[in-house]
């Protein structure tokens, strides 16, 4: 019984590792390349986020490189704010395997 909760936990956190494909101009000629790039949680390492695209995508990541995106402070409408940190991943695939990120 622990063993199948524990799976379960695993499945769901599997989830929740990749929050969205980052859809940039940068991201998309790198996609040509098959090297795709997702904004992903921020407590998230390599291993988790190679098994989240096995799992979700069906294919199977060569390598993952992680990225951190610092916190940066900014005047919008003259009032003071931060925008959020966050990370990203370059995950490359083999010659042949695609990700429809569309």
């Amino acid at each position: 019984m622990a063993e199948k909760q524990s799976q379960n936990n695993k499945a769901y956190n599997i989830d929740r590792i990749l929050v969205r494909p980052r859809v940039t101009e940068k991201a998309t000629i790198s996609a040509e390349n098959n090297v795709y790039v997702f904004d992903v949680v921020i407590d998230a390492n390599k291993i988790q986020i190679k098994e989240a695209i096995k799992h979700l995508y069906k294919v199977e990541p060569v390598k993952v490189n992680i990225v951190t995106i610092p916190a940066k402070k900014i005047i919008y409408r003259g009032k003071k704010g931060v925008k959020a940190r966050g990370k990203k991943a370059y995950v490359y695939l083999k010659d042949g395997d695609k990700i429809s990120v569309a």
